[in-house]
């Protein structure tokens, strides 16, 4: 009565987006007809036009992939201190800290929308304090506001991972638009993407020059080198793909708002599981991520159990994140003095479900109803 359905193909947690071959065969070819791939390229120059019209910001920089790009974020503030940040959260965050010599200081988070507790930022503020890094966590926004609040009254910069939040609108404006410095990831599981790559959103246009330095190796004329940097600049082929994928944003982004929306209906309901609440008025969701936590107890089986059933009846679900950062191996307990109740909860709850726009509402039907059956035996 309660077997599980078994699907014929496995279903991965996401899927990347492959634009028609044609378009991007297109693109391609001018590259053929210039040989200019990289450093700066015509399509690279198009693809940050395009995307500061599309973010509707004035400042961008374009980089190899999301990690160097935060990295060089850090670096351009010229920071020296510490950084409170969120322990849930991918492994860039942290060690993007931590490679530029900063020391991360662990918030805990929301116990809703897993994101930051701006109500504990203060007491983790002291004179060493320099930066507050949050996540905008499944491309659910942050309390920008309260955040930003608290940067002016203690003059601290605020730099947003937003690696998930790619075309997340608040109050009607990009979420590009907060904060000193934010962070888009382009990698090839993210809803939008350019194969890799990272992008780097700013107010000010001083930095512009300095990011342009750090990711060409500080390099500043032929005879030059201003600074010690690094190789983080985005190629050609890069660009073209995300000059195709742009034009399917939009698309992509209501498809993924049906699978949101299916999932929704048919697991709400259901005792001992915890969804992310997509209702609110002031912002326009991307759906990156469907995250689903499941309460041991009142659902009737661990989150590890969902998973491994699932994946027996090709299901491939992620526990995104887990562990949390401060439990990573090569920290070695130097973070373990943090109180970190809620993100603690919910990283040993989590998993997030297939979701891309491939994905046919009736394969989220089935995987809703192994859930169901996973329930229904289990009490």
């Amino acid at each position: 009565m309660y077997e599980l359905k078994r699907l014929d193909s496995p279903v991965n947690v996401t899927r990347t987006f492959m634009p028609p071959f044609s378009e991007f065969t297109s693109e391609i070819e001018r590259l053929w007809n210039n040989s200019w791939i990289t450093n700066n390229g015509v399509l690279h120059q198009e693809f940050e036009e395009k995307l500061i019209d599309y973010c509707e910001v004035e400042n961008i920089s374009l980089l190899v992939n999301g990690h160097l790009a935060l990295e060089t974020g850090l670096k351009t503030l010229d920071l020296k201190g510490e950084v409170i940040t969120t322990p849930f959260t991918f492994a860039s965050t942290i060690h993007a800290i931590v490679n530029c010599g900063l020391k991360p200081v662990f918030c805990d988070v929301d116990k809703d929308d897993y994101n930051i507790d701006v109500s504990k930022i203060e007491k983790l503020i002291n004179k060493n304090t320099v930066a507050i890094l949050p996540v905008h966590v499944f491309g659910t926004p942050c309390n920008v506001y309260e955040i930003e609040k608290i940067s002016k009254k203690h003059n601290l910069k605020v730099i947003y991972d937003a690696a998930h939040a790619f075309g997340v609108k608040l109050d009607g404006k990009s979420i590009a638009s907060h904060g000193d410095l934010s962070m888009f990831s382009l990698h090839a599981t993210k809803l939008f993407h350019s194969i890799e790559g990272g992008v780097l959103v700013y107010k000010d246009i001083n930095y512009k020059k300095k990011i342009n330095l750090l990711k060409n190796f500080g390099i500043s004329g032929p005879e030059s080198v201003e600074m010690v940097g690094y190789n983080a600049k985005m190629n050609e082929f890069q660009a073209a793909m995300g000059l195709v994928n742009l034009k399917y944003v939009e698309t992509n982004i209501n498809k993924r708002k049906l699978i949101t929306d299916t999932y929704v209906n048919l697991l709400q309901d259901i005792p001992g599981i915890q969804l992310l609440n997509y209702s609110s008025d002031n912002t326009e969701y991307n759906y990156s991520y469907f995250p689903v936590l499941f309460d041991p107890i009142l659902f009737g089986a661990s989150r590890d159990t969902v998973k491994e059933l699932l994946e027996k009846n090709n299901i491939f679900t992620r526990k995104y994140f887990f562990p949390l950062a401060t439990d990573y191996d090569c920290f070695q307990g130097e973070f373990s003095g943090f109180d970190l109740p809620y993100a603690k909860a919910i990283s040993d709850k989590v998993l997030t479900l297939p979701i891309y726009p491939e994905l046919s509402l009736k394969t989220v039907e089935i995987i809703c109803e192994n859930i169901k059956k996973i329930h229904r035996r289990s009490i």
